[in-house]
């Protein structure tokens, strides 16, 4: 048995990959479908605090905000929520799924032109996920599922300030090309369990649930009756 087991009695599952590979509504159906069975879950969601939006929105001249001082600033985000929110979950024998986990940050740092391993030092301090999947379907695929919902995407959303192009739609969609080649590196790195995501949304989360069953054992973490 790990440490890692030994001093926490909770599991974490990640759900990695760039945006439009569904992996957010896989990661809601297994939520579903764990709570119904009665596990102890929570899902916790990367999504920039009120620090971070607050920081990044007053920055007037975006130049300020260099690839180390982004890092920094999730970092900061992410450690925060780790440390009060996550922790105390994880000691009380919870599955915490995330949606997305420091991958995504590995991933993107990188791309911006961070050293990995100064990136990865960062979040020295968590755990590895014990169940990491990958979501994984052709960019021209994941940009046509998100194409209406975000015909302009935000200034680092479009990673406009890597200046791949003036446009923010063609920015994106090399910014989201470079992020996927990150993840392939990782995938191999980290041993992620690859998912079709161009598959049926059914057969994605059966798939989903098979290897959540075998690595995780989710009848391990239900509530206890009285």
């Amino acid at each position: 048995m790990s440490a890692k087991k030994d001093r926490y009695r909770g599991r974490m599952i990640a759900f990695e990959g760039i945006d439009g590979t569904g992996k957010s509504t896989q990661i809601h159906l297994l939520k579903r479908w764990l709570d119904l069975q009665g596990v102890k879950v929570f899902l916790c969601e990367w999504e920039a605090s009120e620090l971070v939006k607050n920081t990044t929105s007053k920055v007037r001249n975006r130049e300020l905000l260099t690839p180390n001082t982004f890092a920094l600033l999730h970092a900061t985000d992410f450690a925060d929520r780790y440390d009060r929110q996550v922790l105390p979950l994880l000691r009380a024998g919870y599955i915490v799924l995330w949606d997305r986990f420091y991958y995504a940050a590995f991933a993107r740092d990188v791309v911006r032109g961070c050293p990995p391993a100064w990136v990865r030092g960062l979040y020295g301090f968590a755990e590895h996920a014990d169940l990491t999947f990958f979501f994984k379907a052709p960019l021209e695929t994941c940009l046509s599922r998100i194409r209406t919902d975000r015909l302009d995407p935000k200034y680092f959303e479009a990673g406009m300030d890597l200046r791949l192009s003036t446009d923010s739609r063609e920015s994106f969609r090399l910014f989201q090309e470079r992020l996927f080649e990150q993840y392939l590196w990782m995938s191999t790195e980290y041993g992620f369990r690859v998912v079709d995501a161009a598959q049926p949304i059914e057969a994605q989360q059966q798939l989903v649930r098979r290897i959540v069953e075998d690595v995780v054992h989710p009848s391990e973490f239900t509530f206890k009756r009285p």
